[in-house]
């Protein structure tokens, strides 16, 4: 089932019917479903599909050489072309006269085994550019090795691409469209433990519940889930064990540098590191106080759900999920997950502000929102906004958001206020998000002050899928 992906595929089929050459780099982190996009994209449509393996060059020059001469006569042969230079130049000349595809697939791969390969590109791209038909399109996981030779300046295909485009998760309303039979709230929770990736989605089954589904996959050691976050960074890292001991720092509750690097045992400069290449696989994220682009009270969280409930529940709990234990394990997490799932809605509730903005629905155009934290000069102590967002220097938006069963009360509402008076707005917009919804007397009072939203979890719910 491919679902999403709209703006992705009219971009690879904008470039396809200009009809010119046209050169788009698509990357992503593993499993996020780079391939299936592809798939998508060049189904009916005239490809040469190459997948690169992590091999030598002679293989994959022969995995070519045989994936264009299918093309060409319409059945496998045993062909193979003298050089990458005379296989490339072969598919260039094939599409002289028609619309052609060449989708690289795991471009890295081939890339490494023939270090001239990026430079015969640029030859050749720069020999056909003006009158061949050729799409060509490369794509890769290696996230670090797209962004440094392909993307970047001193790249040898740097200013030959025509487009680019980096597959993120879905977001929350995607997800929702892979469950059909879960409940609302069931969605939310999938989500925050699965998170937007769709080969982890996969492993997910609507027609159990929450707490069997989290038993057959991060309980269960005979899943692949249950060592997918290390398998995936022995891919990717050369010492996983302490980038492992870094991300297990941040989920359970190490923010800080000086917090990540007591609790790993090294110095802080090592885990600067670690941390700056945790970032670029998109797996940790540096948030700093909303309007602060630089700040030493910057902090580090995971940014990606399945991590980081993988990280935050799995590790502790290694010794009985491996002795078959999974009714333990799960015992002993169940009454965290509503904690877990705070910045969940954070997140889910930020999602909703932005579609309401780009449809133009929202009383404030603000151009970014995040969250705030700092100090309260009237008390003394540290306080937090879940969501800021500022339109100009006189118009502005808060937010707060509650994963709570009860009901949100005025309470909640005259904290938000106050926290958004620590700023001197002329114009603010307040919202509160709900997963149950709120008492009377705080839709009392939001309906006089006339510039209080109350959002509950199924109005968002609704408005994410519709």
């Amino acid at each position: 089932m491919f679902i999403g992906r709209e703006r992705e595929l009219n971009t690879l089929n904008k470039l396809y019917n200009s009809e010119k050459f046209e050169f788009a780099v698509i990357y992503g982190r593993r499993r996020v479903g780079k391939t299936a996009l592809i798939n998508q994209f060049i189904k009916d449509k005239s490809t040469i599909y190459f997948m690169g393996v992590e091999s030598n060059a002679k293989q994959n020059l022969e995995n070519l050489s045989h994936n264009i001469m299918d093309y060409k006569t319409g059945f496998h042969t045993e062909t193979v072309f003298p050089s990458f230079q005379a296989a490339l130049e072969y598919a260039f000349e094939l599409a002289k006269d028609q619309r052609l595809i060449l989708a690289v697939d795991e471009y890295p791969y081939a890339a490494r085994s023939s270090t001239s390969l990026a430079s015969t590109l640029q030859l050749l791209i720069d020999k056909y550019k003006d009158t061949s038909k050729l799409m060509l399109i490369l794509c890769g996981s290696s996230m670090s090795y797209m962004e440094d030779h392909v993307l970047a300046y001193k790249a040898p295909l740097y200013g030959r691409r025509t487009a680019q485009i980096k597959v993120l998760p879905f977001d929350f309303g995607d997800t929702c469209q892979y469950f059909k039979n879960f409940t609302d709230e069931d969605k939310a929770l999938i989500y925050g433990i699965a998170g937007g990736t769709p080969q982890y989605l996969l492993q997910m089954d609507d027609r159990l519940s929450i707490e069997e589904n989290i038993k057959n996959t991060f309980l269960n050691p005979t899943s692949s889930l249950f060592e997918e976050p290390e398998n995936l960074l022995k891919q990717e890292v050369r010492e996983p064990a302490l980038y492992n001991a870094i991300i297990t720092a941040v989920a359970t509750g190490a923010s800080r540098m000086s917090e990540i690097s007591s609790k790993v045992g090294e110095n802080t400069s090592v885990c600067t590191v670690y941390l700056k290449n945790l970032m670029e696989l998109g797996l940790v994220q540096r948030e700093t106080p909303y309007g602060e682009k630089m700040s030493r009270r910057s902090i580090y969280v995971i940014d990606d759900n399945m991590f980081r409930f993988w990280y935050r529940f799995v590790p502790e709990n290694n010794s009985i999920i491996n002795r078959g234990a999974a009714d333990l394990a799960f015992k002993r997490i169940e009454p965290h997950l509503s904690d877990y799932m705070g910045k969940v809605f954070e997140d889910v509730s930020k999602q909703y502000l932005w579609k309401l903005l780009l449809s133009g629905n929202s009383p404030v155009e603000f151009r970014d929102i995040g969250r705030w934290w700092g100090t309260d000069p009237s008390t003394h102590t540290q306080t937090e906004i879940d969501i800021m967002g500022e339109q100009d220097k006189s118009t502005a938006l808060f937010g707060e958001c509650k994963w709570t069963n009860e009901k949100v009360d005025l309470s909640v509402l005259k904290t938000l206020i106050k926290r958004s008076q620590l700023f001197h707005y002329k114009k603010v917009q307040l919202y509160l998000f709900a997963k149950r919804g709120f008492t009377m007397g705080c839709v009392g009072t939001a309906k006089e002050m006339g510039n209080v939203t109350l959002v509950t979890y199924e109005q968002i719910l609704r408005f994410m899928t519709d």
